[in-house]
């Protein structure tokens, strides 16, 4: 780990395009910190508006041959990234570790998942193809799916290195070059990736441009040649995404916030809705920074008692430290700013009228200079609070107690979100009306994240638009076309 520290520091990171590393055109610059501690890990250059325009034909160029390879030659290529990556676990979940203060521990088995996942994309790389349509004896008619050329993606802090490489693997595999922005605060795992797969993709392939949101990701939104654009993070930077890409009317999917609930139905286990609640938090890991994160609890005045202290003595016992550990199951929050935010909707909580039930503070034992946080309960929260409407994005979660099944969904469905939800009850047949009536991407019944490969994972409402992780999202990256001849 301090060799990789030390590497970090002495590195003069730059721009990655064309296959290689690229000066800057302009000069300014990212300092980029551990939340660890605070200290300064790197200095990042910004691509301005020429060094995107670079990029974008570096990806240009490279997309034309490689848009007339066959599935067959991207899955090969898609397997020799697998295995590249396979190869520098280490290196590269470090590198998250000490950037976003995700515990080691949790990374290395995060990289594992994501390339499960992008073996099951290999798996399914042919399914890039068209239909036959009926003919008649002097007529055929079909479609094929064609790449787009370029496609942007845009990708958030709380998990840069995943974020990447899931957005990579379909666009790849649908015949396109890549241009990633990764997130401001957390842009060095991406350009060690860029650099790791030199070897294995052609150059201009996948292309690393970090820098500002508004500059940087602006102007890869608003380019003429990249009429495809990926973006995870907020609702407010979704609409940014959309208004920058509006005038090339672009093809744009979004994967955005969520105010999750999570439902304890009267006749719920109660050690089983706690075990769901802490792991839909995804504190171990996470630290709460995710958007699928159940951070409202929405419980029946039946088991609501039995619930909060039983939530209460599960948050009581997480490992709360340095991500370095391999002990540690919950690190920092990913950087100052987001960390001072968060301490604030603990605040307006408490001035709002909620109850502090656990947490709030800072734990003890930690370096008083990183962005440490207690997991949070509050407890006698009401609809309307600004903690129960809006995402807080860290480890807190508000309970709400209600008094029937029928105000939960009311409660579940009434904001503007609809990313997910999950429901622990006593019967999947009793619970199915309920699946039914809430707004959300996923639905999960007594169970929580997990997912099997291929299962599409969206956003309803100002949740997003489109799905990832599934044969919709690797045909998302493809223009249809419709070809008629006559024989």
């Amino acid at each position: 780990m301090a060799d990789i520290a030390e590497d970090i520091a002495d590195r003069k990171w730059q721009l990655f395009y064309g296959g290689d590393w690229q000066p800057a055109q302009g000069g300014d610059v990212l300092p980029v910190h551990t939340p660890i501690d605070g200290s300064r890990l790197a200095t990042v250059p910004v691509a301005d508006v020429t060094d995107v325009a670079r990029a974008v034909a570096a990806a240009r160029d490279a997309a034309v041959p490689w848009g007339r390879t066959g599935p067959g030659q991207r899955i090969k290529t898609l397997r020799r990234v697998i295995d590249k990556v396979a190869g520098s676990v280490e290196e590269l979940a470090w590198l998250d570790t000490l950037n976003v203060g995700i515990p080691i521990s949790a990374m290395r088995q995060e990289v594992a998942k994501t390339l499960e996942i992008l073996d099951y994309y290999a798996g399914i790389g042919h399914e890039v193809k068209g239909v036959h349509h009926a003919s008649t004896p002097d007529l055929v008619a079909y479609t094929r799916r064609e790449p787009y050329g370029v496609v942007g993606q845009i990708y958030p802090f709380n998990h840069p290195l995943m974020f990447t490489l899931l957005g990579l693997a379909p666009a790849l595999l649908a015949g396109n070059g890549v241009v990633v922005k990764p997130a401001d605060q957390a842009p060095l795992s991406s350009l060690a990736l860029a650099e790791l797969l030199a070897d294995v993709l052609p150059p201009g392939l996948f292309n690393v441009v970090p820098g500002t949101g508004p500059g940087t990701g602006g102007a890869l939104c608003a380019h003429p040649d990249v009429p495809r654009i990926a973006f995870t993070g907020s609702v407010a930077g979704g609409r940014s995404v959309l208004r920058a890409a509006a005038e090339g009317v672009k093809h744009v999917s979004l994967e955005l916030g969520g105010k999750n609930p999570l439902l304890v139905l009267p006749d719920a286990d109660v050690d089983m809705a706690v075990a769901i609640a802490v792991r839909g938090m995804n504190l171990r890991g996470g630290a709460g920074q995710s958007c699928q994160s159940n951070s409202r609890v929405l419980v029946h005045a039946a088991v609501a008692d039995r619930f909060v202290d039983a939530l209460v003595d599960a948050f009581d016992v997480i490992k709360v430290g340095d991500p370095r550990h391999e002990a540690t199951e919950m690190g920092p929050l990913a950087f100052p700013a987001h960390y001072e935010r968060v301490r604030s909707y603990i605040e307006v909580g408490g001035a709002e009228g909620a109850t502090l039930r656990y947490g709030g503070g800072r734990p003890a034992g930690v370096d008083d200079r990183g962005c440490y946080l207690e997991p949070t309960v509050f407890t006698d929260v009401r609809p309307g609070m600004r903690i129960a409407d809006e995402e807080i994005f860290g480890p807190v979660v508000v309970v709400v107690g209600v008094a029937s099944e029928e105000e939960m969904v009311e409660i579940a469905n009434s904001l503007p979100f609809g990313l997910n939800a999950r429901i622990v009850g006593g019967s999947a047949t009793a619970t199915m009306p309920l699946v039914e009536r809430l707004e959300a991407g996923t639905v999960w019944f007594n169970e929580s994240n997990r997912r099997p490969p291929g299962m599409p994972m969206g956003g309803h409402k100002q949740s997003g638009l489109g799905n990832q992780l599934g044969v919709g999202e690797l045909l998302s990256y493809t223009q249809e076309k419709a070809v008629v001849l006559r024989v």
